[in-house]
């Protein structure tokens, strides 16, 4: 299993008001920064897949958010706002200059979050499956019940007391289940390495509290009334925008992307059929083709912002 034996190989560690684990897939030399954000209950290893496709052109780090995959939160808040703070901290540290920002889920949210909070830090946005402003829609029945248990104090134990007895195995089976539309399309060796994360994740203190703050914090900024802030954002964000969405994505319903796209006509976009949430695990050929077409056509404009900014 080449890509999980080299998990230690590419993990890095950097001390931001507590430690932050990232992993950095390579291609550094003058090649633009990207920074991979994962989503709700994910990691780093959500991108281990896509990486290697982009590093011919990039140097590639994702990072673990606090509060996910092995960064503890030991105090700090996980909140998106709170995440998108340290997100802000960790390409403040990291990168020279501004970065192209890959963000799913609540990855994206946080991105877009930072790309109107930090403009000077981001020259482009590459959005899969991102948590959106809520649209009318049929929710999933499954998600719709899942994210009620998470708002409500006596279910939300309830659900976490059944997502703590569950294996490894299976916690990280029924979450690629719900986000997927055929669990089969992940590599085995890409699985088996969010296992190996998963198992690393079982003990460590505050964990479900960690969740569900990030959980209500998504969905605050999704929801209609508390969410008018974060419907400002996405109105306002300049970078460059290519969008990826999931035809089938079961947790931010399709409707919900093409309603942003045709709010923001510059952003392009690209709905891949018969797919789900994560994109970038389900369909990692085309999304890396859909990310690279872009880069040659419509996004070109992010390369050269990076690149006059590289030589200023």
């Amino acid at each position: 299993m080449a890509v999980a034996e080299s998990l230690d190989e590419r993990s890095r560690w950097i001390d931001l008001d507590g430690p932050v684990h990232y992993l950095d897939f390579g291609g550094g030399g003058d090649r633009p920064t990207v920074v991979c954000v994962h989503g709700l209950g994910g990691s780093a290893v959500n991108w281990v897949a896509l990486a290697p496709r982009l590093t011919d052109r990039f140097r590639v780090l994702a990072l673990d958010l606090a509060g996910h995959g092995l960064t503890q939160s030991l105090g700090r808040s996980t909140t998106v706002a709170a995440n998108r703070g340290l997100l802000h901290r960790f390409i403040r540290s990291v990168a020279d200059g501004p970065v192209i920002l890959i963000g799913n889920s609540m990855g994206g949210m946080i991105s877009l979050l930072e790309a109107e909070a930090a403009p000077e830090l981001v020259a482009g946005l590459i959005l899969i499956d991102p948590a959106l402003p809520l649209v009318p829609a049929v929710p999933d029945p499954m998600v719709a019940a899942v994210f009620t248990m998470y708002a409500t104090p006596g279910l939300s134990r309830l659900a976490m007391d059944r997502r703590r007895r569950l294996s490894p195995e299976a916690a990280v089976r029924v979450m690629l289940s719900l986000c997927c539309v055929d669990l089969s399309r992940v590599a085995p060796d890409v699985v088996e390495l969010h296992v190996q994360v998963a198992r690393r994740r079982v003990g460590l203190p505050g964990t479900d509290k960690d969740f569900l703050a990030a959980a209500r914090s998504v969905l605050a900024n999704a929801m209609y009334l508390s969410g008018r802030s974060y419907r400002r954002v996405v109105g306002s964000v300049g970078a460059p925008v290519l969008l990826v969405h999931g035809e089938r994505d079961r947790l931010v319903p399709v409707a919900a992307a093409r309603a942003a796209a045709r709010r923001k006509p510059s952003w392009s976009l690209v709905v891949l059929p018969d797919i789900g949430h994560v994109p970038q695990l389900e369909a990692v050929g085309d999304t890396a083709t859909a990310i690279h077409d872009w880069l040659d056509s419509a996004g070109e404009a992010v390369l050269a912002a990076v690149g006059r900014s590289r030589h200023d």
